[in-house]
């Protein structure tokens, strides 16, 4: 076996986990625990019935009357391929949704207006039987464990952390105080199921913001409670506040596995096992991980909702089959502001209802043209190819990829030349026809006698009319990638959504002096809300890197560039210009394919510019229905 560390088994208590996988509780989970987890976390209950719930005042609770049906389906779900079900308990103490008020460790009035009050002994009692009431629900309801959620602000973090605990009184102050409370809670749990049922503790590392407690006091707390837990689960951030949130849920602009070291001083320190979450991609780095002694577990978030057979994939040693998650924060609610929840790279994500889990073989097999082999026109490819159809995929350049072929040029880009790697590796292993350098004409549509055409032909760059734009140095985005070494030392970037605030960075990064100016107010306009807070957490750092909002470009000189910016005339110089403003469609490119057979589509940028979620969810839809 290639990965033997990930896949031995561990007994904590009674329980025999065969494998180290946990597949944390992020979307959906049927998919999962067909797909080879070893732990299956089951989404959340709110641990009271009122005053706990993020999602709504009105959230039922699982334990009641009405819902107490859908609980248990998620242990036979769960339990369907052999995996653990686990649950976890939340309570979002101050950040709640409520028609009253919220509670939380002090008095204020959160920015919404809602009325945040102290909890007094009373309801610390209260809140702490609620927990304990839970937990006990889920031992009976067949659940083989519960995981505490301790981290990521919510109800015990606000009392652990002096982020939010400014109490006077026994319950603030000092981390003795701090602890109480949420000690309580765990210990009222024990009591309620008893010594042998398995209690799992996620709390995070550091929260990520000034203010916030240390990493010192987190592991202090583990060894308080170590002796009622029998497994804890290390994670990092925080989830409501958003500065935190970019570390919760790591986001290109961070390395991979950034929590690993955390757990393993962790492991040091305390005698159950460990789990580690967060930007674990591969199932190498997961086996290093365990391999290494640094954790026992590993969860694995947004690596599951990509592919959910990621565990069974690594299992025989199929890890070219795997598909990677690009870490683009689509699939999180919270960062898409619920505008367009998905995942970049499996369409199944949120639309269970209209992508089913196995395709169907098409009744009619039809001969299948794709012109533009980028990742629309790829993923319409292998969907036609997987369907039964004789498909063949032309292309103007070299190599497949597309847009996606630039990933390769920069350090952020990891994940996403990973996706390239599986797209052609795919293509590769299917029965699709590729042709390579391949100028593509009506005449030559004819010559193949397709069925229906799939055009994605990309788009192209679009060049405002600035004076002097068209000098010799200046130079388009796309263009700079290959000769990113050659570019000279004073580089102006003019337009500041995420192709130019990447390259810029890639530049800054090789020691250029980097001006970046943009015309609207805020930076990568087009990205989702995390995706722009870690890239403007990231451009901050940078010295030699220079942000200029709300700034026009006049004209581009020999020596630089005239911008206007608050009513002012400012001057820049460079010695490099790069466009960056933007794409557009190829609409005369699409335009002189129509017409040749009745059934012609178009997908990706080539009918809208937009991003590879869109380019995925359009080539899988147009070939699944042909």
């Amino acid at each position: 076996m290639k990965f033997p560390n990930l896949f031995k088994p561990l007994k904590v208590k009674n329980i025999i986990f065969h494998n180290r996988i946990i597949a944390t509780p992020a979307g959906p989970y049927h998919d999962k625990a067909l797909g080879g987890a070893g732990t299956i976390i089951t989404g959340s209950i709110n641990a009271s019935r009122k005053r706990a719930s993020y999602s709504s005042p009105d959230e039922p609770y699982g334990f009641d009357k009405y819902q107490r049906e859908a609980t248990r389906e998620r242990v036979i779900i769960a339990h369907q391929a052999g995996a653990k079900a686990s649950l976890e308990i939340i309570h979002s103490g101050q950040y709640a949704r409520v028609d009253d008020y919220a509670i939380g460790p002090i008095s204020f009035t959160r920015e919404d207006g809602t009325e945040v009050r102290a909890m007094d002994e009373q309801m610390m009692d209260e809140v702490a039987n609620d927990w304990a009431e839970t937990a006990k629900n889920a031992k009976e309801f067949g659940f083989d464990l519960v995981m505490l959620h301790f981290g990521h602000g919510w109800l015990p973090a606000e009392f652990l952390s002096p982020l939010f605990n400014k109490r006077t009184d026994q319950y603030g102050g000092s981390f003795e105080n701090r602890a109480k409370f949420p000690k309580m809670i765990i210990d009222r749990v024990r009591e309620a199921v008893g010594p042998d049922f398995v209690i799992d503790m996620r709390i995070s590392a550091y929260e990520c913001v000034d203010g916030s407690i240390e990493f010192d006091e987190v592991l202090q707390f583990i060894k308080l409670v170590e002796d009622k837990l029998d497994m804890v689960h290390i994670s990092a951030g925080l989830d409501i506040n958003h500065e935190g949130n970019v570390h919760m849920a790591p986001t290109i602009f961070k390395e991979h596995m950034p929590n690993v070291e955390w757990a393993a001083e962790v492991k040091r320190n305390v005698n159950i096992p460990v789990t580690v979450v967060g930007a674990i991609m591969t199932p190498e780095e997961a086996e290093s991980i365990i391999a290494e002694g640094k954790a026992d577990f590993v969860a694995l978030g947004r690596p599951l909702i990509a592919d959910p057979f990621w565990p069974q994939k690594a299992k025989e040693g199929r890890e070219e089959d795997i598909v990677p998650c690009l870490r683009c924060q689509y699939c999180y609610h919270i960062s898409t502001e619920r505008k367009n929840v998905g995942c970049s790279v499996n369409p199944r994500y949120a639309r269970s209802h209209l992508v089913p889990l196995h395709l169907q073989k098409a009744k009619k097999q039809k001969r299948v043209v794709i012109i533009g082999g980028g990742p629309a026109g790829m993923k319409a490819a292998l969907v036609a190819d997987e369907r039964g159809h004789e498909v063949i995929l032309l292309e103007k350049r070299a190599e497949l990829g597309g847009a996606l072929s630039y990933a390769k040029f920069e350090e952020i880009k990891i994940d996403l030349y990973r996706y390239l790697i599986y797209l052609t590796t795919q293509i590769n292993k299917s029965n699709v026809k590729v042709n390579l350098s391949t100028e593509v004409t009506p005449e030559l549509i004819k010559e193949i006698g397709p069925d229906a055409i799939i055009i994605a032909v990309g788009a192209e760059p679009f060049s405002p009319p600035i004076k002097g734009v068209d000098q010799p140095h200046v130079l388009q985005a796309l263009d700079v990638y290959e000769q990113l070494e050659e570019i000279s030392q004073d580089v102006v970037l003019i337009g500041g959504g995420s192709t130019g605030c990447e390259l810029g960075l890639e530049l800054a990064h090789k020691g250029r002096n980097v001006a970046i100016l943009q015309s609207g107010s805020e930076y990568a306009p087009n990205g989702n809300m995390l995706y722009r807070i870690g890239l403007r957490q990231t451009m901050e750092k940078v010295e030699t890197l220079k942000l200029y909002l709300n700034s026009f470009c006049k004209e581009i000189t020999k020596d630089g560039v005239i911008f206007v910016q608050e009513g002012k005339e400012k001057f820049i110089p460079a010695t490099t210009v790069i466009l960056s403003t933007g794409f557009k469609p190829k609409q005369s490119v699409v335009e002189q394919f129509y017409g040749i057979v009745p059934d012609t589509f178009v997908i990706g940028d080539a009918k809208q510019v937009r991003n590879v979620m869109d380019a995925t969810r359009e080539g899988y839809f147009v070939s699944a229905n042909l």
